[in-house]
């Protein structure tokens, strides 16, 4: 796998930590596929993020936002000790995973129903970040001298 070496760019720019810290992490992916997850698009505004955790309950689940970064952490104590397991199909391993998100997208709740984790955002975008328009004003048309081929040259 190829990597890139950013610190060029990190001397002749100012203010663009976070793209290139984005940059760095784009090629190492997470290890593990556990819990399996879902990232749906509801409509233009709101997403869910469904992560499959089944056998942990709402205390032993902890979700997190810290600058732009989703984390969802599940820990599991020792319940399984003394049991033994004939066949054990069911992971319940704790795990951690962690979601970029985009500017401006707020969680804007969690719930846990049947075993799968269902994280809402929902895109908030300032108003000073919206476009506006802008009019236009000109002057009076009594104002406005026409030249003619004559006069101009």
């Amino acid at each position: 796998m190829r990597t890139f070496d950013l610190t060029p760019l990190y001397r002749s720019t100012v203010g663009f930590d976070r793209v290139f810290d984005l940059l760095d992490t784009v090629g190492k992916a997470e290890t593990g596929g556990y819990p399996p997850y879902n990232i749906e698009r509801l409509d233009e505004d709101d997403y869910r993020v469904t992560l499959a955790v089944a056998g942990f309950s709402e205390d032993e689940l902890d979700v997190e936002l810290h600058e732009n970064t989703l984390t969802v952490t599940g820990s599991r104590g020792e319940a399984d000790e003394g049991r033994t397991f004939l066949y054990q199909g069911i992971a319940g391993r704790s795990f951690q995973r962690r979601f970029q998100l985009a500017e401006h997208v707020k969680v804007a709740g969690a719930s846990l129903v049947n075993g799968l984790l269902n994280i809402e955002l929902q895109r908030e975008i300032p108003e000073s970040a919206k476009p506006r328009k802008i009019s236009i004003s000109g002057e009076k048309a009594g104002n406005v001298k026409i030249l003619k081929d004559a006069d101009a040259a």
